[in-house]
């Protein structure tokens, strides 16, 4: 029997949802959705859910970070989309952007090719105290070739060329890809990205869990965390007793497939990289043949203070999900004495969690006497095992979702265009 979750899924402010019909019928229909999952599982056909469960690939993961925790004081990670949000959400639980605590190295994620960006990196760093981990799935991903090959020189004219080799790792999926090639002709050491999960799903391999072991985080608890949620999901005796089945149906009847807006506000600064990371994974994988739903990331109370306004009085076309952690009582206290100014009183004796926790519940209370839709996620504490627990409520979730709305959660056919565009803007550039 498993324990309870890292989390409480709350929807009691969204009942004039739950109880309509819309969304019994769309719970029920996730019932075919669970037995997919659990069909996948038993087979091995989709291998993201095998890898909670999976425990043989991390002493390489481990060995490979001490390598980078002994070898580097800064750790540049490259890539983009997948190959970066995921990591960088899990960072966050090390790295409140302030460093890490302890000996482990500073990462630092390029996901992007602003060349004022590059220029400030090489810069800052003592590229002799400078390890790099490049991360591109298919190998060919054109922005992470080129953040590749500009780092390799600056890298090889620091330490030479014959000195280049410990300082990088590379994941690619295996094949001769321009990625692998690079990667084999310079000495570097790779780890096989696994074929069978797509980027924005690869949060809890090497991709992610490389940059989080360097910062000194548990890959076997951010798995566990995954793996009740999973299991809990695929011992579900009837759809309403999975988590992410009952999200998938809340956001259906909700609208899902007809525009309505996904808000995933989170309050917790550690936090917000993930929210980052849900909307890749909830717009790539969704947003298909005319279906989909604007996923819009918010941080609170910051956002209190900027789109409130909207969410509580302009229009009604919008889901909120609101994850928050227990923060009461957290953090320092005002002085009593320094709050003697009658308009301070009521901050006097109360920490900064106090009013972070009263601001995240008046926001979902104020949203729900609006009468909009407003689930909430609780967590006890933000930790590795409550972000692999998030991280696969809404992969899976996603996925049910998609089989909803009848489109591939897996795949994501329009962005080919604009690939194919952009090598062709930069071939005719010679000819300006």
């Amino acid at each position: 029997m498993l324990g309870d979750l890292p989390y409480r899924q709350d929807l009691s402010r969204c009942s004039a949802v739950t109880e309509s019909g819309a969304f019994d019928r769309a719970l029920a229909a996730t019932a075919e959705g669970l037995a997919g999952l659990r069909c996948a599982y038993d087979d091995g056909s989709l291998p993201l859910l095998r890898l909670p469960e999976a425990r043989g690939d991390l002493a390489m993961i481990e060995a490979r970070a001490e390598h980078h925790r002994e070898h580097a004081d800064d750790v540049v990670i490259l890539g983009t989309g997948g190959s970066s949000l995921g990591g960088q959400a899990l960072y966050a639980l090390a790295d409140s952007g302030f460093g890490p605590s302890g000996d482990s190295p500073r990462l630092h994620f390029l996901d992007n090719v602003d060349p004022h960006t590059f220029d400030h990196l090489f810069r800052s760093l003592d590229l002799a105290r400078t390890d790099f981990l490049a991360i591109s799935k298919s190998g060919g991903t054109a922005e992470t070739l080129l953040q590749f090959l500009i780092c390799l020189e600056a890298l090889a004219d620091a330490v030479g060329r014959e000195n280049a080799a410990p300082h990088v790792t590379v994941i690619a999926e295996p094949g001769a890809s321009p990625l692998r090639r690079l990667a084999e002709s310079w000495g570097f050491f790779v780890i096989d990205h696994d074929p069978g999960i797509g980027g924005r799903y690869a949060a809890l391999t090497p991709v992610g869990l490389l940059p989080a072991v360097i910062a000194g985080l548990d890959p076997a608890a951010l798995r566990e965390g995954a793996h009740q949620v999973l299991h809990r999901s695929l011992n579900a005796a009837r759809p309403g007793a999975s988590d992410p089945a009952l999200g998938a149906a809340l956001n259906i009847a909700c609208g899902a497939g007809t525009g309505r807006s996904a808000v995933l506000a989170v309050y917790a600064d550690r936090l917000a990289p993930f929210a980052m990371w849900f909307r890749q994974l909830w717009a790539e994988s969704l947003g298909k043949g005319g279906k989909g739903t604007l996923p819009a990331p918010a941080l609170g109370a910051v956002d209190q203070h900027s789109q409130l306004q909207l969410w509580l009085d302009g229009p009604d076309d919008k889901l909120f999900t609101v994850v928050r952690a227990d923060s009461a009582g957290r953090g320092r206290i005002v002085p009593p004495a320094l709050a003697r100014d009658e308009r301070l009183a009521w901050l006097a004796g109360r920490s900064m969690g106090d009013l972070l926790d009263a601001e995240a519940r008046a926001t979902v209370e104020t949203l729900a006497l609006k009468g909009r839709p407003v689930r909430q996620l609780l967590l006890e504490r933000v930790d590795e095992a409550a972000l692999g627990a998030l991280m696969m409520h809404f992969m899976l979730e996603t996925i049910l979702a998609a089989r909803l709305m009848g489109v591939d959660p897996f795949d994501q056919p329009a962005v080919e265009q604009g690939k194919a565009l952009a090598r062709d803007y930069l071939a005719a550039m010679d000819g300006r």
